[in-house]
């Protein structure tokens, strides 16, 4: 619950400084493609995979677990 609201405050304190930036246009390119080149990188794309393998193999005992 923790990481949940951190994830949420942190998106949000992006979003303001993203519509706030006084550097504007060429900051947020900036920091797009930077997002972009880490979300394609190797290593990102290998762990994203594992987590999915992860949560396929795993799916019914999160399930169960959280119903409880």
């Amino acid at each position: 619950m923790t990481y949940l609201r951190l994830l949420i405050v942190a998106a949000i304190a992006g979003l303001f400084y993203l519509l706030g930036a006084k550097a504007g246009r060429g900051r947020y390119k900036q920091i797009r493609r930077n997002a972009h080149k880490a979300w394609n990188d190797k290593t990102v794309k290998k762990a994203r995979a594992g987590t999915k393998k992860f949560a396929g193999r795993n799916a019914k005992k999160l399930a169960k677990a959280a119903h409880r």
